[in-house]
């Protein structure tokens, strides 16, 4: 076992980050955030990634926040502040990558596992994983976009009811809430996840940046100024080498090649 928090490598044109602290289910310390954060860096600055998938080594993909860091930073007000706000900065950076990031669930994925797999684009989760958001039962509140991105995914009752109740749900209850994408046998769970970010590197990863821009930065306003975005990328996008490959690629019957 490696004795890196998170274990960052490549496997053709997918960038894998993979959390790797199974003793304590792969809890989030600031290492662990910073980790993640030189990843995605690391993935956007070279060539070669066009898919990054986060998954977990052990039985669970992640329980939250390491506690025994948050207890030892609560006599100072700054040290969590910065915890707080380096966390939000993390997952805010991924959610504004031009990457598009897929994350593989298994297990249990609670409180700040669930803030970090919301913070993702599309989720896979394993037929056995539960989660939650665990914060009230300890009497905690979410401090990495919980209560941001939960209602916006849900609405905001089942938000709530989730956040108020503590309750763990199933997989296939997810799925059916918008929670995650797809439920998957366990024993197929990475490989799902892998086959479909190697779908997606094939794809015109240009255009996928700009339809992942255009939906999160549409969300922040309303319909008729995301639509006003979207009008304003598209004349330009349509100009691109890339779609003359796809358009000639749909004409000429075959897989286009993109660049």
């Amino acid at each position: 076992m490696s004795d890196e928090v998170v274990r960052i490598w490549t496997e053709g044109q997918v960038g894998i980050m993979e959390l790797n602290r199974p003793q304590v289910f792969n809890c989030l310390a600031l290492s662990v955030m910073r980790a993640l954060d030189a990843g995605m860096r690391g993935f956007e600055d070279g060539e070669k990634v066009r898919v990054v998938l986060i998954r977990s080594t052990g039985k669970h993909f992640c329980t939250g926040a390491d506690l025994d860091e948050v207890k030892g930073k609560r006599g100072d007000l700054d040290a969590l502040k910065h915890f707080i706000s380096y966390g939000h900065g993390v997952l805010r950076s991924m959610e504004n990558s031009p990457l598009p990031v897929i994350v593989a669930v298994q297990g249990l994925a609670l409180a700040g596992g669930l803030e970090l797999m919301m913070a993702a684009d599309v989720a896979f989760a394993g037929e056995t994983a539960k989660l939650g958001c665990q914060h009230a039962q300890f009497g905690l509140i979410p401090g990495w976009g919980g209560t941001q991105r939960l209602p916006r995914l849900v609405g905001e009752r089942r938000a709530l009811d989730l956040m108020f109740s503590a309750r763990w749900i199933e997989a296939s209850e997810a799925r059916n809430w918008g929670l995650v994408n797809y439920v998957v046998p366990d024993a197929e769970l990475h490989a799902k996840a892998m086959q479909y970010c190697q779908t997606l590197a094939a794809r015109n990863t240009n255009g996928i940046a700009m339809m992942k821009k255009l939906t999160v930065h549409g969300l922040m306003g309303n319909l008729d100024q995301g639509l006003a975005l979207e009008a304003a990328e598209a004349p330009a996008a349509l100009m691109s080498d890339n779609v003359t490959e796809g358009l000639n690629a749909f004409q000429e019957k075959r897989q286009p090649n993109f660049k």
